[in-house]
C-alpha cells in the first residue's frame, strides 16, 4: 500500500535554517525532508499549488526544493519553479531553488542555468542530497558574499 505524502509545518524562530519541500511522491518526500532535518532545517511542505505560492509569497525559504513533476505539472508549466525563479531579486538571492526530477544529471550547472534554479538533482541521487546541497548553499553564499557586502555597505551611507 502507497502511503500519501505527509504535510509538515514546523514552526520557524528568526535564525532558523527554513526550507520549503514540494515534493508528491512520498517516498522521494520522506528522503527529502530526512536529508534536510540532518542539516537542521525547518520543513514546509505542501501538497498544492496555492498552497504552496501563499508559502512563498509570505516566508523567504533558505532551501526550495521542487519536484519537477510536482502536482502533475512538467518543467515548463511547473507553476511553483515560475514563481520561485520570478520571486524579487532581493528576495531570490536568498533562496536557494533546487529542481528534482528524472531528466536531469545531478549538479548539472548548464541544465540548472537553462531553467534559471541553482541545483537540479536527479531523483535517483534523493538520498545523497544532503552533501551536494550542503556543497551548492556554501557555492552560493560564498559567491554572493561580496554583493551582499556590498549592499549593506551602501545601506550604511
Amino acid at each position: 500500500m502507497i502511503t500519501p505524502p505527509e504535510t509538515r509545518l514546523d514552526f520557524f524562530e528568526p535564525g532558523d535554517l527554513t526550507s520549503l519541500v514540494c515534493v508528491d511522491a512520498p517516498e522521494v518526500q520522506r528522503l527529502v525532508v530526512d536529508q534536510l532535518g540532518k542539516l537542521d532545517y525547518k520543513i514546509h511542505t505542501g501538497l498544492f499549488v496555492e498552497d504552496i505560492l501563499l508559502k512563498l509569497r509570505a516566508h523567504v525559504y533558505d532551501v526550495v526544493i521542487v519536484s519537477e513533476q510536482f502536482n502533475g505539472s512538467d518543467l515548463e508549466s511547473n507553476a511553483v519553479i515560475a514563481a520561485a525563479v520570478e520571486m524579487p531579486l532581493r528576495q531570490r538571492r536568498r533562496q536557494f531553488v533546487t529542481v528534482l526530477g528524472g531528466s536531469f544529471q545531478t549538479n548539472d550547472e548548464m541544465q540548472a542555468f537553462q531553467h534559471s534554479v541553482d541545483l537540479v538533482l536527479n531523483v535517483r541521487d534523493a538520498a545523497n542530497l544532503k552533501p551536494v546541497l550542503r556543497r551548492g548553499v556554501n557555492r552560493k553564499r560564498e559567491l554572493y558574499a561580496p554583493l551582499e557586502h556590498a549592499i549593506k555597505e551602501s545601506q550604511v551611507r
